[in-house]
Formats: structure tokens, C-alpha cells, sequence
């Protein structure tokens, strides 16, 4: 039995500010102490339990990077990103936010320069990057942006994720395995195969973890159904899964056991039917018009459960429904079962009892435990902590893009995942914590764009009668007056990675800044205290802060934190004197966000294809960036990892042969690469 309820809190005290050179941390402001409210029980949602079963095992083979210059088609799909009104002639892999493009106030601030942060940097290493990403599985891969990286770290391993490959390193930075593709990894046919044309499956938004209780290593990426090949070849059919894989030893270079979760949501292959609405026109390749997609995968463990939670809109339509989570059993995946039961809860009007759960994201421990010392009766049963936040549009539209609540979620008695009848509950406390809101676009350094210059020359011979660069990149003739991006995207307010460690769950989030009056995209964060009384969740803010820079943006931080409150916060850093660049900060849920700390700066500017989007086809043009990084807690150090530019180049060594390859550090339509770093964290 799956049981969902909800009840608010509104507690909480300020946070004490930090200083640090050129950032500012300051304490969340507006917070009511020792203010508590209650209202009704949500509506129960029940969505029950299902099984899935293995569908075949895996391993990696490492092939070498194959390809040339740009092949068409390089976009798996072209047509408009109606941000929050999907459609599926969009370019690969849309980000569903209905806040894209919206405006609002953010929180003033001052400057400081105070610094408490104790932080050693260890290593660090370029990661996987479009070069990689492109010319994987021999040249049979599309070109995408951003890279959505993911993490995990343990038993002397490091594995990082990215659309659309992974690799395996030691922990010395040395690369073991990869990049592999994500498609031959779950046994997919490839992205496209250039020979025939025939595609395969979109992946999209992996993730992964490493659990040290089980000693086994977890991937989960989004699968969607595509058209192989004719006239509608690549459109989305409807049916969308999650894809997981577990490894089936210690050693992440060994073989994983593969599952398939369906979650389009329509009745279906055993999901439920959500209704969700079949968009306009109708189209004779959608097998499933109807079909919902689980978008935006997350992933998080504690002593029981395996936990991904998913936004889930409408595939076709215009409409968001509400974060799905989805629990396991972690010892059935971690033994390789053949059937596991996975329990689906819906989270619609869970909040308040009226707005559905939107990015609900499940923490992760440093002990692979999320029981609370503190909380003997959820010690028992055990207890899986998320955080969300909701001044996005999806569930809170009349906010105006902003908001001071943030929801602490528990599921109980999840040791009830082991038993043949899971039995769990769903319940959530609202606190009240220091205004976020939408953060604006990013300003980036200019620099050498020779992917621009590209699309705006008329006369660079391509053939013995045709002029051009362009022709090289595009189909056809885009206007020609491309210029640099200056407006790259910093997230929306949704909650990013949580961890939660000795009874304190933490999180942090994108957010608009006025510091000195300039408008910046920073940080804030956030602790709670959430104990659990009678199957229900009450929470009390335990820390809350900023961070920003007068000159410069922070965007999609990644929150690590050990069991004595001390960790990293990892993040971009881009602005008009700065390259986007892979940057972090020491925290201590004390003094909280110490001072900026450059990892690899960047030596470019972001030159991908979303940077000149309606040279490509796509409407609204949006420059992505990465829509999370990651930072994860092994042993006595954290790794982090961020996206930055790595490479540049001007026109003539771009159109040297190969075309668009500067010598093999990018490709013909983007240039983004990704940043590892170990910290030493002292406590």
C-alpha cells in the first residue's frame, strides 16, 4: 500500500553570515521564529505497487572516437522549444520548465569578505566533454547540449555521466573506461547509425550513485521511443521509461543488471493513467498520444529503498501533472533480482492541498543511511528525506516567480520495501525560509566565437560553385548576424542536489540577487531539522544562507555534506570579466558558504549551437548550460564537478580540417566540457 498526506510547518531562525573575497553569504532574511501552523491532511494519492522485471545485463567497450566534421543530420530533431509546452519536433532533449523566460525581483544583499571556509583542493582533471559526447560508438551519436552531468565516488572509483556518454576513472584522475555511449550501454541501438539513418532511443538526464552499504554502483537515464527511420524518423512515438542499472559487483568496470520502469503514465504497461492530454495536431506516429513523460530523473537511497523522482508533464500537451517518486528495494536491485516491485506516489495537491510536488529530489547520505539518531520510531522503520521548492510556474504561477516556502518531504516505513506488500507513506512539511526567485540570464566574457563566424560567412568556398560556411553547419541559410551569447541560462528555482547528513537534511538552489545593485544569479541554501511523529513530517529550519558575486553569476550549485556538517558546494561561475568556469566553495552548516574557489577557469567562451538557436530552428532562442552539476561525499574528501569551457579557437584553425574540430577539442556545433575536482574537507 502506497499512502500520501501532507501537513505544513512554519518554523524557523535566521542563519549566521559568512564573508569571503568578492561573494557575498548572507543570513536568510524574513524568517518567523518560533511561528507554527497546521492545515488538513492532503488527499491520499495511491498509486500502488508493480514489478519490472531484468531485461539482460551489460557491460563497457571502450571504442574509439571515430568521426570527421559535421554529418547530417547533427540535431536529432528540429522545431520549437515552447519551453513548458513540449512538443516533439523540438530539438533533443528540452528542458520542461514553464519559468524559462520569467522575470523577478531578487533578494538585495551587500558585499562581504569574511572567510571560514577549510577547504583543500586535491586533484582535478578535465571530464568528459562534446568531443567526447559526439564522436562516441564510432560516430553514431547526435549532437547535444547541455551535458547534465552526474557523479558518484567509492571504492576507488570515479564515474561521471553526461548526456550521452560515461567514463570510469581511478581515483587519481586516470581514465579506466570510456566514453561510452549510453545507448550501447543499456543495449539500445545506436543514436543514429550513419550508414542506414536509422535511429535509436533519445536517453536523456542521466544520473548515478554509488551505495556503500551494498557496495554496489546505480545509473538512471530517461529513455524515449523514437520513430527509427522514414519521413517521421526521430519523433517521439510517446512511450518514455527510466533505465536502470546496477552493478553486480563492487567494480563499476565489470558487468551491470539492466531494468526497464515504464512511466509514460497513460494506462499502459502497467502504469496509471494521469491523463494527460494528446496536444494539437493529432499525429499518425504517436502510438501513444496520450503518454505523460518522466522528465528530470533523480536519484537517492537510504538504508531500504532506492528512490528516482521525476517531473512529469504532458509528452504532447501543454500541461505539468506532478513530481512522481518511485521506490525500491535496494537490496533486490543490489542482488541482481529478476523481478523487483517498484511503488509509484503521485504527488499531485500534496503541498498545502492544493499544489503538486515539482522537483522533488531524494537525498543521498555519506553513509549510505538516511535514518535519523535522533528519531528512534523512523529509525525503525525506516525513512527516505527530499526537499523541493515551488516558485516555479508549474505549480505556483501566481507567485510571480518566487517564494519563501521550502518543502521537506519524508516516505516511512520504507523498510516495508523488502517485505512482499510494501506498505509507505508520503507526507510533507512546509517551512519558511529566505525569499528565492527566478535568476536572470548569465552575461559570459567575450571571446573567440568561431562557430558565429561560421554561420555568418557568404564566402568561403565549399564546393566548385556554392559560398559559404554556413552550408558546413546548417541547412539553410540562417541569417547572418550571430553574435556571442550574452544571456546563458542559469536554471529556474528548482531544488537541486540534497543530502542528508546526522539528522540535518541540506539543499541549495538557484536564485536571483541584487547585490549593490547589480542583478546576479546566486545561491541559496538551505538545513532542516525533519522529524517524523505518528507517519507524518515536521521540520524546523536549522541554517540558510547565500551566495553571490557583484560581478559574476553562480549557477546549478551541488551541495555535498559530511557527517560532521562540513562539505562543498560546487557550481559554474560565468560573467562579463569571466569564461564560464568550474568553480566551488567550502561550507560548514555553522558558518555556511565559505569563499570562491576557481577550480579550472575558463579559457572561452560557450560557442555551442543553443548560443545561435534560431540559426538551428529553435524558438525561443535559449542558450542551456548544464541543468545540474554534481558533489559527492568519499571518505574524507568530496569530489565535485561542474560544466566550463575548455578550449578555444579562432575561424581559421575552425575551419582547418577536420571541419569544427580545433584540433579535436570540440565539435563542428558545440564546445562545453566538464570539470572534476577532489577536496580535501577538514572538519
Amino acid at each position: 500500500m502506497v499512502v500520501a498526506g501532507s501537513i505544513r510547518v512554519r518554523l524557523g531562525t535566521g542563519g549566521m553570515g559568512v564573508r569571503g573575497r568578492k561573494m557575498v553569504w548572507f543570513a536568510a532574511g524574513a524568517i518567523v521564529a518560533g511561528m507554527a501552523a497546521a492545515i488538513p491532511v492532503g488527499a491520499s494519492s495511491e498509486s500502488g505497487t508493480r514489478q519490472i522485471a531484468a531485461y539482460g545485463t551489460s557491460s563497457f567497450a571502450t571504442d574509439e572516437l571515430v568521426g570527421g566534421s559535421v554529418q547530417a543530420p547533427e540535431l536529432a530533431r528540429l522545431g520549437s522549444d515552447a519551453g513548458g509546452t513540449p512538443s516533439d519536433a523540438a530539438p533533443i532533449f528540452p528542458d520542461r520548465s514553464k519559468s524559462n523566460g520569467r522575470k523577478a525581483d531578487g533578494q538585495h544583499s551587500g558585499e562581504s569578505s569574511r572567510d571560514r571556509s577549510n577547504t583543500r583542493q586535491l586533484l582535478s582533471f578535465d571530464g568528459l566533454n562534446h568531443n567526447d559526447q559526439r564522436f562516441a560508438n564510432g560516430g553514431n551519436q547526435f549532437s547535444l547540449e547541455p551535458p547534465d552531468q552526474g557523479l558518484c565516488a567509492g571504492n576507488g572509483f570515479v564515474i561521471e555521466t553526461v548526456n550521452d556518454v560515461l567514463a570510469v576513472y581511478n581515483t587519481s584522475g586516470n581514465k579506466l573506461v570510456g566514453p561510452v555511449d549510453l545507448n550501447t550501454f543499456y543495449a539500445y541501438a545506436a543514436a543514429i547509425n550513419r550508414t542506414t539513418g536509422v535511429r535509436g532511443p533519445e536517453l536523456t538526464d542521466p544520473s548515478c550513485y554509488f551505495d556503500a552499504a551494498t557496495q554496489r554502483w546505480f545509473h538512471v537515464v530517461l529513455t524515449l521511443e523514437v520513430v527509427p527511420s522514414g519521413a517521421n524518423g526521430g519523433r517521439l512515438t510517446g512511450p518514455n521509461r527510466l533505465d536502470i542499472a546496477v552493478s553486480q559487483t563492487s567494480d563499476p568496470t565489470g558487468t551491470w543488471s539492466l531494468y526497464h520502469l515504464p512511466v509514460q503514465d497513460d494506462g499502459t504497461q502497467g502504469t496509471p493513467n494521469h491523463g494527460c492530454s494528446a496536444g494539437s495536431p493529432p499525429a499518425t506516429w504517436r502510438t501513444n498520444p496520450n503518454a505523460c513523460i518522466g522528465d528530470y530523473p533523480h536519484i537517492g537511497a537510504d538504508a531500504n529503498g532506492f528512490y528516482v523522482s521525476t517531473n512529469e508533464y504532458s509528452l504532447f500537451g501543454p500541461e505539468y501533472k506532478a513530481a512522481q517518486v518511485y521506490a525500491f528495494s535496494k537490496r533486490a536491485l543490489a542482488s541482481g533480482a529478476a523481478t523487483v516491485d517498484v511503488s509509484q506516489i503521485d504527488t499531485t495537491s500534496m503541498v498545502r492541498g492544493n499544489q503538486a510536488g515539482f522537483t522533488v529530489w531524494p537525498a543521498v547520505a555519506p553513509n549510505s543511511d538516511t535514518r535519523n539518531s535522533d528519531d528512534s520510531s523512523a529509525s525503525r522503520s525506516g525513512t527516505e528525506f527530499f526537499l523541493s521548492s515551488n516558485a516555479a510556474d508549474e505549480v505556483n504561477a501566481a507567485m510571480s516567480g518566487t517564494s519563501t516556502d521550502l518543502i521537506v518531504w519524508a516516505l516511512t516505513n520504507t523498510s516495508s520495501l523488502n517485505s512482499p506488500q510494501p506498505n509507505i507513506r508520503m507526507s510533507n512539511a512546509v517551512v519558511r525560509v529566505g525569499r528565492y526567485a527566478m535568476p536572470p540570464k548569465a552575461q559570459q566574457k567575450p571571446g573567440a566565437t568561431p562557430l558565429a563566424d561560421c554561420l555568418n560567412d557568404t564566402t568561403l568556398p565549399v564546393t566548385a560553385t556554392l559560398s559559404g560556411c554556413w552550408r558546413l553547419a546548417v541547412g539553410v541559410e540562417p541569417a547572418h548576424n550571430q553574435v556571442e551569447g550574452q544571456a546563458i541560462d542559469t536554471n529556474d528555482t528548482r531544488m537541486q542536489q540534497v543530502t542528508f547528513a546526522n539528522g540535518i537534511i541540506y539543499g541549495a538552489l538557484d536564485t536571483g540577487l541584487n547585490i549593490n545593485g547589480h542583478i546576479r544569479a546566486g545561491i541559496e541554501w538551505f538545513a532542516a531539522r525533519p522529524h517524523v511523529t505518528g507517519g507524518r513530517v515536521h521540520a524546523q529550519l536549522a541554517g540558510g544562507g547565500y551566495a553571490g558575486l557583484a560581478d559574476a553569476n553562480l549557477s546549478y550549485p551541488a551541495l555535498a555534506v559530511n557527517d560532521n556538517g562540513a562539505g562543498v558546494v560546487a557550481f559554474t561561475l560565468v560573467g562579463p570579466g569571466d569564461y564560464p568556469s568550474a568553480a566551488y566553495a567550502g561550507f560548514d552548516s555553522k558558518a555556511g558558504v565559505g569563499s570562491i574557489h576557481i577550480a579550472q577557469a575558463g579559457v572561452g567562451p560557450d560557442d555551442g549551437f543553443t548560443n545561435y538557436a534560431a540559426a538551428f530552428g529553435i524558438d525561443p532562442p535559449r542558450t542551456r548550460w548544464g541543468d545540474y552539476g554534481a558533489a559527492v561525499v568519499d571518505g574524507s574528501s568530496i569530489w565535485v564537478a561542474s560544466e566550463y569551457i575548455g578550449q578555444t579557437c579562432n575561424y581559421t584553425q575552425f575551419i582547418a580540417s577536420p571541419f569544427g574540430r580545433c584540433g579535436g577539442t570540440r565539435s563542428g556545433l558545440a564546445n562545453w566540457d566538464t570539470r572534476i575536482t577532489k577536496v580535501a574537507i577538514a572538519d
